[in-house]
């Protein structure tokens, strides 16, 4: 028995760290958007228990400190199913540490893959459940497409959907770890927040553009050094002709929204020469489930 299925890669159209909890996590209002840009993710079954993976690329671990791996394991011990032999091949294409939920979203194949193999017929709450065991992205990559996620960004509201257009990526030539991101917030001293309900209205509206000039991510306020980088490649990108542009998660990943393919596919090619891990896709705003 094998599946194949992608793990697509998520963007966040506005972010925004409300106040830490008293649980020492952070009360989240993120929009997100799920795009084309994924991973492959081949599972199969066999005799025998345990988990397999492999994945092209080489300095991931394979053990159970990949969530992909820990998402099989949590499928059988929560649904109280015996175990089989799970082998796990990811072939990845989204970056690393990049602010884009890879990791999350290949944790969400697994889980959506082996409910299809096994015909086990989880709904997607279910599955958003078993997701939420695994980490905060986890729900929503379950789900996908065009959505408001609060608390610690678990709880996922869908929304009108974010009309098609060109988008592109660029993740710059460093990576900054999430827990030092968030050390650095304080909520009460954030001195720009994105207009989330203007989002909100804006897609109610089907109105790409006034999405796109709403874009805004608070992490943005806390990058120092090398990291504002992101702002000479969102500058680039708006130069380009993009609607808007922002950093995505914690960074360090900056993408943009485009109206016209030509302009996109030009910015595209004059960040590629520079960073290698540029990428232009589009978004894809069903739901997954």
């Amino acid at each position: 028995m094998q599946i194949d299925v992608y793990a697509w890669a998520k963007l966040n159209l506005s972010l925004d760290v409300v106040k830490k909890l008293p649980t020492g996590y952070h009360d989240m209002r993120v929009v997100m958007e799920t795009v084309e840009l994924h991973d492959d993710v081949h599972i199969s079954l066999t005799e025998g228990r345990g988990v397999l993976l492999e994945t092209n690329f080489p300095y991931l671990p394979v053990d159970e400190r990949n969530i992909a791996a820990k998402a099989a394991a949590v499928f059988f011990k929560e649904l109280g199913i015996p175990e089989r032999r799970v082998a796990i091949r990811i072939h990845k294409r989204v970056p690393v540490a990049a602010g884009m939920a890879g990791g999350s979203a290949n944790a969400a194949a697994v889980l959506r893959g082996l409910n299809t193999l096994l015909g086990t017929g989880l709904s997607r709450e279910r599955l958003m459940e078993l997701g939420g065991l695994l980490g905060s992205d986890v729900p929503y990559c379950v789900v996908g497409g065009t959505a408001l996620a609060t608390g610690r960004g678990d709880e996922i509201r869908a929304l009108d959907p974010l009309p098609s257009c060109h988008i592109v990526i660029c993740k710059p030539q460093f990576s900054v770890r999430t827990p030092d991101m968030f050390s650095r917030i304080d909520c009460l001293k954030v001195r720009h927040r994105p207009d989330t309900e203007g989002i909100l209205r804006a897609l109610s509206k089907g109105q790409l553009g006034e999405v796109a000039i709403r874009l805004y991510n608070v992490f943005e306020d806390v990058l120092n050094g090398k990291e504002r980088e992101v702002s000479l490649i969102k500058s680039a990108l708006l130069d380009f002709g993009a609607l808007g542009a922002s950093m995505t998660g914690s960074g360090p990943s900056v993408f943009a929204l485009f109206d016209k393919e030509e302009l996109a596919k030009a910015a595209y090619l004059h960040l590629k020469q520079t960073y290698q891990e540029t990428f232009l896709t589009k978004n894809r705003s069903e739901s997954l489930v």
